[in-house]
């Protein structure tokens, strides 16, 4: 599950967890594995010069696109996020959530509360 995912707290709403699984200079993409708590998302954010996959591994969650409606989530579901796409995801009220985010780019957080 990892440690409280308090380096990026500002960027949530709720309690988030994350353990890295793949990181460094050399490599040219980022992969964790990010549990939510019950009813806890992230903002609205955008990758900026790659793209992000979530490979959903638990848990009951929820995926939006700006402009789209919501996509519920469950084990084995899969998303692509592709580059410049405004974004949120995270868990439904009643239930945890768990993926594997494999982001390649720059993150963007977009300030918005996800209230």
């Amino acid at each position: 599950m990892g440690e409280k995912n308090e380096a990026y707290a500002k960027y949530f709403v709720g309690q988030s967890y994350l353990k890295t699984l793949v990181t460094g200079p050399k490599v040219n993409v980022g992969v964790g594995n990010v549990t939510f708590e019950p009813g806890c998302r992230n903002n609205w954010h955008i990758h900026r010069n790659g793209f992000q996959l979530l490979l959903v591994t638990g848990g009951e969650g929820w995926y939006q696109e700006e402009g789209k409606p919501a996509q519920f989530l469950q084990a084995s579901d899969v998303i692509v996020t592709h580059d410049g796409v405004k974004h949120w995801h995270g868990a439904t009220k009643d239930s945890w959530f768990e993926h594997i985010a494999i982001t390649a780019g720059i993150p963007g957080m977009a300030g918005a509360s996800l209230r």
